[in-house]
């Protein structure tokens, strides 16, 4: 079958398996035929080739809740069980997940295997600091338990590390306590990037933050941005039990044109929303599922892209080198005339002890572009500025990194690779991005 992920480029031809337990998914891996290169594939919601190979073990199946403890907020559940399944059972709980990203629709192991993050990473880190442990098995059918205290290489190889070092069965995810599950926000204008940052340093105090920017504004306009900073409401009537919501809205029926996608269309989006957003009210409350998930509620927003797909090109920068290189990226994108309806900035917090995983203090930008052969060069261009000032490409949006950009970015892959090859040592498990990057 012929599958993809959310950008919808590349495509790839593959043998899909879908184990409906612990014991059909070892028998695939200790079959005596062995059936090729393997990788684990949740929603699809990875960009990219990271869930591409000759054979895709599915954890459809895999989405039972399996424990719920009251006292410490955790929940125990398969993989294959989606951020949104999960938002169902603890918000009528009082309970919220620690970290969600752009989308509800991923599930818990792709969320493990790509560390995510959300617009709270300056203050509560990704996924991975807020999962107890996992069940994790091995290429030779073995199950072993990962935690920050058991196994504990194998857990910060695994956490972030895309697939390759065996299928997470299980895990257990520690929740929070909320005042409410609604927000209240706050938004501010800058004119600048400079501006942008400089209100996203002095508004660290809020929990959730980020920064829509124009990426085809440019001279004195470079960067212009609107910032949403969110706080939990304090004030909502804690007398009513918290309701889970699911946004339904309409749905893309058929792939845009792509000559409609372009840099005057976009031009023309940016500046009506710069504006609109100006002038409109600086503070109001928000229900959960508009403020993180904005795109949920529009189904197959992926096919505005066009046919062809489009890619998604996350970077992060350190502090001391962000104003310069993302400055430097804008320029170029505004100059190449291919900007992006949504180009997103955030501010990080610390690294965490993940080998692979993607933050690190500074900034992330990120960036969609509708896929066009006159686009890689200047995504090659970008890759320069990126490596120059000391950052590096999301794995989880990558479709086209080469290998000596991902080494770059990536200082400790050789360590992952070190106990990737012990855990597996026949490199059962595979990708096509992995294979592209030099890690299998």
């Amino acid at each position: 079958m012929e599958v993809y992920g959310w950008g919808r480029f590349p495509k790839a031809s593959a043998a899909l398996l879908e184990p409906v337990d612990s014991e059909s998914l070892i028998k695939i891996l200790t079959a005596k035929k062995k059936i090729g290169s393997m990788i684990a594939r949740g929603a699809g919601r990875s960009y990219g080739d990271s869930a591409l190979s000759e054979n895709l073990i599915s954890s459809r199946f895999l989405d039972s809740f399996l424990s719920l403890d009251q006292e410490s907020a955790t929940i125990r559940c398969g993989a294959g069980v989606s951020l949104d399944s999960i938002l169902k059972v603890c918000i009528p709980r009082g309970w919220f997940l620690p970290v969600l990203p752009g989308t509800k629709f991923v599930s818990v192991g792709g969320a493990i295997a790509a560390d995510i993050h959300g617009k709270n990473h300056h203050q509560d880190g990704s996924f991975c600091d807020h999962v107890a442990e996992f069940t994790l098995v091995l290429a030779s059918g073995e199950k072993v338990t990962c935690s920050p205290q058991q196994n504990t290489e194998l857990f910060h190889a695994t956490c972030g590390g895309m697939g390759l070092t065996g299928i997470i069965l299980d895990a257990t995810i520690k929740c929070e306590r909320v005042s409410s599950v609604s927000v209240r926000q706050r938004s501010l204008v800058a004119n600048t990037l400079s501006e942008c940052m400089e209100l996203l340093d002095t508004n660290a105090d809020s929990k959730y933050s980020v920064a829509w920017l124009d990426c085809l504004a440019s001279g004195d306009r470079l960067g212009r941005s609107i910032i949403y900073l969110a706080q939990h409401d304090g004030n909502s009537d804690t007398t009513k039990e918290p309701k889970y919501k699911n946004r339904r809205g309409p749905t893309v029926p058929f792939d845009t044109p792509t000559f409609l996608i372009n840099k005057f269309t976009m031009g023309l989006f940016n500046s009506a929303y710069f504006n609109l957003k100006k002038k409109g009210p600086r503070q109001s409350t928000a229900h959960y599922d508009a403020y993180f998930f904005p795109l949920d509620h529009i189904g197959n927003w992926n096919r505005l892209y066009g046919a062809g797909g489009f890619l998604q090109y996350q970077f992060v920068l350190p502090s001391g080198a962000a104003l310069e290189g993302i400055s430097q990226v804008l320029s170029k994108v505004s100059g190449a005339g291919k900007g992006s309806f949504l180009s997103v900035l955030k501010k990080f917090g610390k690294a965490n002890a993940n080998l692979l995983s993607f933050p690190q203090p500074g900034y992330t930008l990120t960036l969609d572009f509708k896929r066009e052969k006159s686009l890689f060069p200047l995504l090659d261009g970008l890759d320069e500025i990126v490596l120059a000032h000391g950052g590096r490409i999301y794995l989880a949006k990558d479709a086209r990194m080469s290998e000596s950009v991902f080494k770059a970015g990536y200082p400790a892959w050789e360590k992952f690779l070190e106990i990737k090859t012990r855990v597996d040592p026949t490199g059962v498990f595979s990708s096509l991005q992995s294979k592209r990057i030099g890690l299998t």
